[in-house]
């Protein structure tokens, strides 16, 4: 199945604004009873898919895999596990899901790949064999140590000793996850060619795992950080990833050349499109440096609105900071990922409706795509695992400091009084909490108040509103924890106002704004005679005519 799934790509720039509902293919629905979510598993549930009002998939890693790291170690780049089953399988998902208005994103893993691959197997047997610079390997310190101080994220050295060649290779993940040598031109021509054999077979873009880990500096020492922070998964004051300051081992200049290859691939295929994941230090700045121009990527997302920090202060912080450096690119932002603890209980809104639909306000009203990770429509809470229920290899390593990301990798419940929530028939690969059965597909549907309406009554909403999905933004400070900024697309102007107080705010607003009528009921400010009146946590967008004087700074 090649060319005629690509006629299926309307419009080219369909990504701007566009809502990604992000699969978790373990995890989302196991149709085969052996306990692991799988293809057939997504193709069912895409009714549900396209009821929630988005626009596009996002497919978490499928590829074959011995799932050290759960599939984000490739050792087939063309070819679909076993487990999630088989490569026509996938072209079932993409026409199924393009015959309901979807597009199909899926996860490409470029940076590194699976020790078992057959690239690394022949590169690591000698120093002189076809493949053997393939990978970035480095003679040890004249002391036998490794050759520079890099860490990895999952712990420990970067490099690793091997003794066949009797020398390190790097790996910035797990030891099972070699580097890349992306200064190989014959390596950045094989990926190429990965990614070309996914847009044959009709996806319409690619979410690129860790973009900015692909290109290495200088064999030299990384400096050390004078004040620890998280900043990327598992970077914390227990992990010595966190002590350093990353200049030499990521995020390198080379990398814009090869983004540029990328961009350059796809723009053969029209209608496609590309979001690189960024984890840095200035993650704001390598978002906007990686998606300006209009030859490198077309968005990016990082982790900035992924911490525990949820001031409304620190929230438009972030997002004016990045309108300030993009220009002409295009970010793209998520409040919750596999990576990640779940929203509701990083943000402490677990049961919590009202600041649910908030955030979800919050989200959707900004300038840019929007990644949402299967269960934020339903509220669902991290779960609580017990040391020997968990899989993860950074909890493994981390725990207690860190419990790793089982907890937000929990089988989606689609119905409350069945066997593991209606996700297998079969005892799943991470248990269902009990209190996530509460919050089932099948609770929700039938309640016309439940979040997972609410997400379907806003996205329904939103999609119609041209400047909320593709209009440019301008901040207004931030007045008693509410707030506000506008949306404009040619010529229509919006006013949106977020409260992010327990207690009701009344502000002065412009006396010509205009409630709209298509709006749902979960958008309950009053607009009236000059004041808008916000219920705790309230949400309120109105019409304004695009003038000067129509002024929202009173």
């Amino acid at each position: 199945m090649t060319t005629p799934q690509i006629s299926g790509r309307q419009g080219a720039d369909w990504w701007r604004g566009a809502v990604i509902y992000q699969i978790y293919p373990r995890s989302f629905m196991d149709t085969n009873g052996d306990g692991i979510g799988d293809l057939a598993g997504v193709i069912d549930k895409l009714d549900y898919i396209a009821s929630l009002n988005v626009d596009a998939i996002w497919l978490s890693p499928f590829f074959t895999s011995p799932m050290k790291d759960f599939g984000y170690d490739v050792s087939d780049y063309r070819g679909v596990d076993p487990m999630f089953g088989t490569l026509d399988d996938f072209d079932r998902l993409v026409e199924a899901a393009h015959a309901r208005g979807l597009k199909v994103t899926i996860d490409q893993v470029l940076s590194h790949s699976s020790d078992q691959h057959p690239w690394f197997q022949e590169s690591r047997a000698s120093r002189d064999n076809p493949k053997a610079d393939w990978y970035v390997w480095a003679d040890a310190r004249p002391d036998g140590s490794p050759p520079t101080n890099w860490q990895a994220i999952f712990g420990g050295s970067a490099w690793q000793w091997d003794t066949r060649r009797c020398q390190y290779y790097l790996h910035n993940f797990l030891i099972e996850q070699p580097d890349l040598n992306f200064r190989n031109p014959q390596v950045v021509e094989a990926i190429l060619e990965e990614v070309r054999f996914w847009l044959e077979r009709g996806v319409d873009g690619f979410r690129l795992d860790a973009i900015n880990f692909c290109t290495h500096g200088e064999l030299k020492d990384n400096p050390p950080r004078t004040e620890i922070a998280e900043g990327f998964i598992g970077v914390r004051p227990d992990n010595p990833y966190g002590f350093q300051q990353h200049i030499h081992d990521k995020t390198q200049p080379e990398n814009l050349r090869f983004l540029e290859r990328l961009r350059a691939l796809l723009d053969e295929y029209p209608g496609t499109t590309s979001i690189g994941e960024v984890g840095d230090d200035d993650s704001l700045g390598v978002m906007a440096e990686y998606s300006r121009g209009g030859n490198r990527l077309h968005m990016c997302y990082s982790f900035d609105l992924l911490s525990e920090r949820h001031e409304p202060d620190f929230l438009q912080g972030i997002l004016a900071e990045m309108e300030s450096r993009i220009e002409d690119g295009w970010p793209c932002w998520a409040l919750g990922n596999h990576d990640i603890t779940r929203l509701a209980s990083r943000w402490n809104a677990a049961g919590d409706a009202a600041r649910l639909r908030l955030f979800m306000a919050f989200l959707l009203t900004q300038r840019g795509s929007v990644c949402l990770y299967q269960g934020e429509e339903l509220g669902l809470t991290e779960a609580s695992l017990a040391f020997d229920q968990l899989v993860d290899p950074a909890g493994i390593t981390f725990w207690p400091a860190y419990k790793g990301r089982d907890g937000c990798r929990t089988p989606h419940p689609w119905a409350a009084d069945a066997r593991h929530g209606g996700f297998s028939s079969a005892s799943p690969w991470l248990p269902v909490p009990d209190e996530h059965l509460a919050l089932a597909v099948d609770v929700q549907d039938a309640d016309p108040d439940s979040l997972l309406n609410a997400y379907r009554a806003f996205l329904g909403f939103r999609r119609a509103l041209p400047p909320l999905v593709k209009g440019e933004v301008h901040y207004h400070p931030v007045r008693d924890e509410v707030m506000r900024f506008e949306r404009r697309h040619q010529g229509e102007r919006l006013l949106v106002a977020l409260n992010f107080s327990a207690e009701q705010r009344r502000l002065p607003a412009p006396r010509d704004a205009e409630p709209l009528a298509s709006a749902p009921a979960l958008v309950n400010g009053r607009w009236a005679s000059g004041q808008l009146t916000l219920p705790a946590f309230g949400i309120a967008i109105a019409r304004c005519p695009d003038e000067e004087d129509a002024t929202w700074d009173v």
